[in-house]
């Protein structure tokens, strides 16, 4: 069986990405590793395996265009609404709060982020399928 391990992204500025992620969501530096026209970054916590890898291309200096194929990554977390009010606080700028339902009973509870490249953020409240 095959074991999902990690999800990359491109960045543009390093300490800008690993500052957000390290402020949302408790991301830290696991490694990273510097090549001459690039550099790694793997980020993680302690109630993950699962890590995030920030890419950073040395010669890019414009924005990554995001496409019109990409969806979103997602977080769960113990207290949505109080995760929200940090985001607020912390100047993370995340959308409203959400109850999604489906036949009149909810499926989730989340709110969107977007991170400082523009890519979307589900923060999702630990309930049903989402643990």
């Amino acid at each position: 069986m095959a074991k999902f391990v990690h999800s990359m992204i491109r960045v543009l500025d390093e300490a800008r990405s690993v500052d957000f992620y390290h402020r949302a969501f408790a991301l830290e530096v696991a490694e990273r590793l510097d090549f001459d026209g690039f550099t790694l970054v793997y980020l993680s916590n302690a109630e993950n395996t699962f890590e995030l890898e920030l890419t950073i291309n040395k010669d890019r200096k414009q924005a990554y265009e995001l496409g019109d194929g990409y969806g979103h990554s997602a977080f769960v977390v113990d207290d949505v609404a109080s995760e929200h009010a940090r985001f607020e606080e912390a100047g993370l700028a995340p959308r409203k709060l959400v109850d999604f339902e489906h036949n009149g009973t909810r499926l989730a509870r989340f709110f969107f982020v977007q991170d400082p490249d523009g890519y979307q953020i589900e923060v999702i409240q630990k309930h049903g399928r989402y643990r």
